[in-house]
């Protein structure tokens, strides 16, 4: 697929902080950008110079695996340099400031900051603090925009489309920026979002987001082309949420008897990591329905996609050359 230059000249924004404020061609302009980065990831040598001599400083104030290493893999794939800074070694436990981390870390030439943090807002103050470019990989319960971005890609590689399409959430929406993202993502785009899971995992007044709410998950999942387990956030829960983990799994646990109920070619989905026999049954995060480590795949293509569009990206030629 080519994008035409001036597609890409039409990529206007200093930063990505969520979904919500984004248009549905900035979207769809992310999506089509990301399909030759997954080329490129396909390929022996899997690099290209598009992004020589810049660089990318990953600042993750919680715990990551597959985001970190995705921008991690994003970045050297570009042949940008990518920094990772961990928290807990450097002056932040000194008492330095997020501004004061984030303009030291500007005054030492990095061109993007990624950052992950437990407070909601906390990319847009980076943002509003410095002139290099920023992206939000998941703050508090706010937006996580890659991982929805990750997921529509998924979906629309696998279904050719994402409007139209009925896509089931279910788990701990309460607490979920994973499933904000997507719901701000997915509607934009036409299609139909459904929420399922216990009553008190579940926003209040959510439905003035353009979703239906389920507290049956058999209801939820009927006739949907898209499932998507949520994990359930342990440390985020307080006692009283629900009873137990076991009792959580008989009520709203993805088995294969309950997604007989979605449609026989409907995609299984997880942002991982995946609490097994909980949200969702081994047979079912492992059988033949299952894109999990696709999405993971995915995830490395979207975020060179991002990199790429935020870093002033000419055309798709010259990133695939």
């Amino acid at each position: 697929m080519h994008l035409e230059r001036k597609q890409i000249a039409g990529w206007q924004r200093k930063d990505l902080l969520g979904l919500r404020d984004l248009t549905a061609e900035e979207i769809e302009l992310i999506l089509d950008t990301a399909v030759p980065m997954k080329d490129i990831m396909r390929r022996e040598i899997k690099k290209v110079p598009t992004l020589r001599g810049r660089s990318v400083v990953n600042l993750f104030y919680e715990p990551s695996t597959r985001t970190r290493m995705s921008f991690e893999l994003a970045a050297k794939y570009l042949s940008a340099d990518s920094v990772n800074i961990s928290v807990s070694t450097s002056s932040v436990v000194k008492g330095e400031s997020l501004k004061d981390t984030a303009r030291t870390i500007e005054a030492m030439g990095a061109d993007v900051i990624v950052i992950r943090h437990s407070a909601a807002g906390a990319p847009k103050l980076l943002a509003q603090t410095v002139d290099c470019h920023v992206i939000n990989a998941g703050d508090g319960f706010h937006e996580h925009p890659t991982q929805a971005l990750l997921d529509m890609f998924t979906i629309r590689e696998k279904k050719g489309r994402l409007k139209g399409l009925k896509v089931a959430i279910v788990g701990d929406i309460y607490h979920s920026r994973v499933a904000r993202s997507n719901i701000w993502g997915l509607t934009k785009m036409g299609a139909e979002v459904r929420l399922a899971g216990p009553v008190t995992l579940m926003p209040p007044e959510v439905e003035k987001m353009g979703v239906k709410v389920f507290y049956q998950v058999e209801e939820a999942l009927e006739g949907v082309d898209v499932v998507m387990a949520l994990r359930i956030q342990r440390e985020r829960l307080k006692e009283g949420r629900f009873p137990t983990w076991r009792e959580y799994a008989r009520l709203y646990g993805i088995n294969a008897r309950r997604l007989q109920k979605a449609k026989p070619d409907a995609l299984v989905m997880h942002p991982g990591p995946v609490n097994q026999g909980i949200e969702i049954t081994p047979d079912v995060a492992e059988g033949t329905q299952s894109v999990i480590q696709e999405q993971v795949t995915n995830g490395v293509a979207v975020r060179m996609a991002l990199l790429y569009l935020l870093m002033g990206g000419g055309t798709t030629s010259e990133a695939v050359n």
